[in-house]
């Protein structure tokens, strides 16, 4: 059959793919189709309104040259033709204008004539998505005046009153009413934080991109969307929550604008893992939006308690690296700890970080530097959750960066990629962080060193939301271009170096994140030149989030989201075998978890492939201390903590 259809140099090129992995690929690349097309590069905004339009197989192909003709009478050459031939059946995605009266009449009257052309060939105006009021008013042309009618009267012996489904077939709208756009179309257009570069500059057009296809609602597979996943709920699908973003800018609906608490409700369980952003077919990244709405929620106003906890972690570990012990205790005292909780707005049911004795930076700061440095210099970023949390990641990312050849800088000031800022909505605070921030790395963006970011989070900010909030900063846009996860750095700069790891396997659990904006690619190249048998997840989302699984009344979401996939995959994977997490709170909910296993960064495993060693070792974060000598410690080393706070805060943000 290939060879049939290849008989002219001139023929398209034809492949038979009988690899599972392709067909699904395949397949899923086909089902996008209906949204990916509604906003392409260099094209006008397409529509539905004549989608599914069918004939029989064998006239298909006299009918798609007479249908290409009419879009061409009418301007609409550019649109997208794609679905079943092999049934005869044709999906389109048409650049109609539907916010003007010209545009709608043009779109009336084209639909009309589409209607006839495909009746003249014995086909059906919807071959799978129904009637509906797009093409009620059109059935006539199909089935003629008389059978309508008959509709009509059938419909009424059992509707007497037209309570069932009004509007459709049976005395229909007009195909041209009620349009989501439409001529009057004039949404609330706000002053935002985020460019929407994407989207003409404007927020409207971002929460409009949504086509209402639903892939959000998928239940297996990919990242999007693990609220709907957990709750099974409209609202908490990606969906859902852009049809209120929608309502809201639209003023009829939802009246109240940033102050709804409708759409601040809807929003509470987006766990801004960003898997929409990658996942749905035409972008819609609820994240951004999520944290564009908090901002002007909470504008002036009281947030909640997580925001000022969480939301400002930078500045908490800033002041705790000065009494890590103290605060460690504190955190973790029985008698004090619930109460801490609650007055942070913590779930009880977690367990509190504890802080490194000494940050990252301070080790480094004292160390001397080894390897020859032949392949320039590279900065690494100390992250809040690296530097403080669990600093021997960057120690360890320090060793295989200088063994593959990299000259090792850090910032000489320690600064923040405002993350935590960004997902609590307070991105006034997350502005000035990160242009202070760039004035800490203004050297190192100039010269084009590039910047490697270990937690996949902070990374994700400065290649995608950075651009967006400080939109038109050189340098933002430098830190952009310049970023890069550690796997990326090596293949792109080291691509003949790689530890040998021996064989050693390994089962992965991508950052969200990461998923959505920077891609695995480059770690699974790595890992398979140091000849580790990695099997990446495909379990979603983690549930933790950040922020999210911490605080109160996201728990029983959070744990959720992790037993969809996560957890049970883990449970079911040998001892021995290396599990790796390259995000905080990914490592976080599987050790919280009680799965048995330690998660590792990458960093960590490469580092142990140095010494040839294939295991990894790294304690587990401690319980809770099971006596009351720890609030005694902790009351003790309050009054040193306070001398702390002091010196901290007159550094002015200094994290």
């Amino acid at each position: 059959m290939t060879t049939d259809l290849r008989r002219r140099v001139e023929d398209a090129s034809v492949a038979v793919l009988d690899d599972p992995a392709h067909e699904d690929e395949l397949w899923k690349a086909r089902e996008a189709g209906l949204s990916a097309t509604a906003f392409t590069p260099d094209s006008r905004e397409t529509h539905e309104g004549w989608e599914d339009a069918a004939v029989a197989p064998e006239r298909l192909g006299d009918y798609l040259r007479d249908f290409r003709d009419l879009l061409e009478r009418f301007d609409y050459g550019s649109a997208s033709l794609y679905g079943h031939f092999g049934q005869g059946c044709v999906h389109t995605r048409i650049p109609f204008d539907l916010r003007s009266a010209e545009g709608i009449g043009k779109f009336r009257s084209f639909v009309e004539q589409a209607a006839r052309l495909v009746s003249s060939y014995g086909g059906s105006l919807s071959g799978e998505h129904g009637d509906g009021q797009a093409r009620g008013e059109l059935l006539p042309i199909m089935f003629g005046d008389r059978i309508v009618t008959a509709f009509e009267e059938f419909k009424a012996l059992f509707d007497e009153h037209d309570r069932m489904n009004p509007g459709k077939v049976v005395h229909p709208h007009r195909l041209d009413e009620n349009l989501r756009g439409g001529a009057a179309y004039r949404p609330v257009e706000p002053v935002t934080h985020f460019a929407y570069a994407h989207d003409g500059h404007r927020f409207s057009e971002a929460v409009g991109r949504c086509v209402g296809v639903g892939k959000c609602r998928a239940h297996s597979g990919g990242v999007m969307c693990p609220s709907y996943r957990a709750t099974g709920e409209e609202e908490h699908s990606t969906r859902g929550r852009a049809r209120l973003l929608y309502e809201m800018l639209q003023g009829e609906v939802i009246t109240d604008g940033w102050r709804s608490t409708e759409v601040r409700d809807a929003l509470d369980l987006c766990l801004a893992c960003k898997g929409c952003k990658s996942d749905c077919p035409v972008n819609v990244d609820m994240a951004t939006y999520k944290a564009e709405f908090l901002s002007h929620h909470y504008a002036g106003r009281l947030r909640p308690a997580a925001h000022y906890s969480m939301g400002w972690l930078p500045l908490w570990a800033r002041l705790a690296s000065f009494a890590p012990g103290a605060v460690n205790a504190f955190a973790r005292a029985p008698l004090l700890s619930p109460v801490l909780k609650r007055l942070a707005g913590v779930a009880p049911q977690r367990e509190l970080p504890l802080f490194a004795p000494h940050r990252f930076v301070d080790w480094f700061a004292r160390r001397e530097p080894a390897g020859d440095g032949a392949r320039g210099p590279v900065l690494l970023w100390p992250d809040t959750f690296t530097n403080n949390l669990q600093p021997g990641i960057a120690r360890a990312a320090t060793r295989v960066l200088e063994a593959a050849g990299f000259t090792v800088q850090v910032p000489e000031r320690t600064g923040c990629c405002g993350l935590t800022w960004i997902s609590t909505g307070q991105l006034d605070t997350a502005e000035h962080v990160l242009h202070r921030t760039l004035g800490i790395l203004r050297g190192q963006l100039r010269a084009g060193t590039p910047v490697v970011v270990l937690e996949p989070s902070c990374a994700a900010v400065f290649r995608s939301d950075l651009p967006e909030l400080l939109h038109g900063d050189e340098d933002a846009h430098r830190l952009a271009r310049q970023t890069r996860t550690l796997a990326e750095l090596l293949r792109e700069r080291a691509p003949d170096w790689a530890p040998a790891a021996g064989g050693r396997r390994a089962v992965a659990q991508v950052h969200c994140h990461q998923h959505a904006v920077l891609g695995f690619g480059a770690d699974r190249a790595l890992l398979r030149e140091s000849d580790v048998d990695v099997d990446v997840l495909d379990a979603g989302c983690c549930g933790l989030a950040g922020n999210f699984g911490f605080e109160r009344g996201h728990y029983d979401v959070s744990v959720a989201c992790a037993e969809h996939a996560l957890l049970p995959a883990l449970r079911e994977t040998e001892s021995g075998t290396a599990v790796l997490a390259d995000g905080f709170s990914c490592r976080t909910q599987i050790e919280q978890a009680g799965t048995g296993h330690v998660p590792v960064h990458l960093a960590e495993l490469l580092a142990s492939a140095l010494d040839g060693d294939t295991r990894v070792e790294r304690p587990a974060p401690p319980g809770r201390t099971a006596t009351g000598a720890a609030t005694a410690t902790a009351a003790a080393g309050l009054a040193a903590a306070g001398f702390a706070v002091a010196r901290a805060i007159r550094s002015t943000m200094d994290f």
